[in-house]
């Protein structure tokens, strides 16, 4: 093959069957969901139409079409870079777009209901429980590079396939929970234990990297030895590069994604302030106002007056939960 250079890794591109299919696949239902949305009177973003498109598409294309793609076979930097784009780039744009709220709001109520049955399942909900989805996408790339798995994968189209769907998949159980709208994680999930699983995750996503980059033995070595192109660097030093990209590309993934959940984090203490406010000006209107009792009739029934008073006190200080403590801190501020 021609001398990798940055002009050809920008240029050189190759058709992936499979890969297009599932592109044409999910931008279609994507866009269908948006339309069925907008018709029926809803709105849907369009940053989240961009994410899922632009970021997650498009790192999905840009993985198994692009340049890395045409020189996976002679190098192993482009395919540790592919793997990590399909791992962990892909599924944040399509996490970013939040497919199961539009699948939600896109369905009638039927299938709507249907899905979020799935989503909610036991199967699923073990599977994109927060632990076990990260420790899924950790076990997910030591096994691609640490067994037999790459290595036959580069004789094996169609196990190359299934190598791509799997670090997808992988990446998404993780991330697409996390950033989606809809109730899919336990409820101990709050956004902050959320953004602690999310650091939490960038740092065990260095992991592969590292070990790539400082393991000792060569991965899927005789297969390169036997294809290294003679313009391209040592091989050893090639599975260097390829640990030290996996490495930066983990890293500059975790921020985005940690800000992501940053935001809506703040935008949900938003609904949830403007709720309380809604409801602590409903009650407000609806508390009735107390009128003076005739003194007669206040020095003859001193405890009739004395429980008409209790009735007319506001709710917040009667009632004992959060919302009513949190107003009578708020009353005692002041």
């Amino acid at each position: 093959m021609a001398e990798l250079t940055v002009g050809r890794l920008l240029t050189s591109w190759q058709l992936d069957v499979p890969a297009l299919l599932l592109v044409v696949a999910l931008g279609g239902l994507y866009g269908w969901g948006v339309r069925r949305v907008r018709a029926g009177g809803g709105a849907w973003s369009p940053a989240r139409s961009a994410a899922f498109v632009v970021l997650g598409l498009g790192a999905l294309v840009v993985a198994t079409m692009s340049g890395l793609a045409v020189y996976d076979q002679v190098l192993f930097w482009p395919a540790a870079v592919q793997n990590i784009l399909l791992d962990l780039l892909a599924p944040l744009g399509l996490a970013l777009g939040d497919p199961l709220r539009l699948a939600v709001e896109a369905l009638p109520a039927g299938a709507a209901a249907r899905v979020r049955r799935a989503m909610t399942g036991r199967v699923v909900r073990l599977l994109t429980f927060p632990l076990v989805s990260t420790a899924l996408v950790l076990a997910t790339e030591l096994t691609v590079y640490f067994t037999p798995y790459f290595a036959t994968a580069l004789r094996v189209g169609w196990l190359h396939e299934l190598m791509y769907l799997h670090l997808l998949v992988a990446g998404c159980l993780f991330v697409v929970p996390v950033l989606t709208r809809e109730e899919t994680l336990p409820a101990w999930c709050t956004h902050p234990v959320r953004a602690a699983l999310v650091f939490l995750d960038g740092v065990i996503d260095a992991v592969p990297g590292v070990v790539v980059m400082t393991h000792g033995t060569l991965i899927a070595g005789a297969w390169y030895l036997h294809h290294h192109p003679s313009w391209a660097p040592d091989v050893r030093q090639d599975q260097q590069i390829g640990g030290g990209a996996m490495l930066s590309i983990a890293e500059l993934v975790a921020l985005p994604f940690l800000l992501a959940l940053l935001f809506q984090w703040a935008r949900a203490e938003r609904v949830q302030t403007a709720a309380l406010d809604r409801h602590l000006d409903e009650q407000l209107a609806v508390v009735p106002a107390a009128s003076p009792a005739p003194a007669a009739v206040t020095a003859a029934a001193p405890a009739t007056a004395a429980s008409a008073a209790e009735r007319v006190r506001p709710w917040w200080e009667t009632e004992e939960n959060e919302v009513a403590a949190r107003i009578r801190r708020q009353h005692g501020e002041k």
